[in-house]
């Protein structure tokens, strides 16, 4: 199963605080972690994100479309980072989430599993699911 662990964002991540050498070694420990993670066939994909400020929300109503700009309020309400994780089960994602070092601040972390195609078996046909549109890899981005 994949899982999309979320590191949730700060007051700080949120103001892009330049890093301090506490947040260096934090970020040294992280790179250590995710080479675990990669040894492991776990790794998928991760990124951080810069803060809200420089963001976008849209905002649809039926044909309508309105454009927010950032920063966006609640801080602890957002997202500053993101990893994909293949999994078998989400006791095993929680197992390497508890291995993770301390964040380079302090936060929490989000994890959430994805969709699979055996999920929407009742909804969508795996033809579907399968037939590209418009350059998408299915019907509903499910892989």
């Amino acid at each position: 199963m994949r899982v999309m662990v979320l590191s949730k964002a700060t007051e700080d991540s949120e103001k892009g605080v330049p890093p301090t050498p506490e947040m260096v070694e934090a970020f040294q420990a992280m790179d250590g972690f995710i080479e675990e993670l990669v040894k492991a066939g776990v790794f998928v994909a991760a990124a951080g994100l810069k803060p809200s400020a420089e963001g976008k929300r849209i905002v649809f109503d039926g044909p309508r479309r309105t454009v927010i700009d950032g920063p966006f309020a609640e801080a602890r309400e957002l997202v500053a980072g993101f990893a994909i994780w293949e999994v078998k089960d989400m006791d095993e994602a929680l197992a390497w989430a508890k291995r993770c070092p301390d964040m380079p601040m302090p936060g929490e972390m989000e994890i959430r599993p994805f969709y699979e195609a055996a999920d929407l078996a009742d909804f969508v046909t795996p033809e579907e699911l399968e037939t590209p549109r418009d350059g998408d890899r299915g019907k509903l981005g499910v892989a």
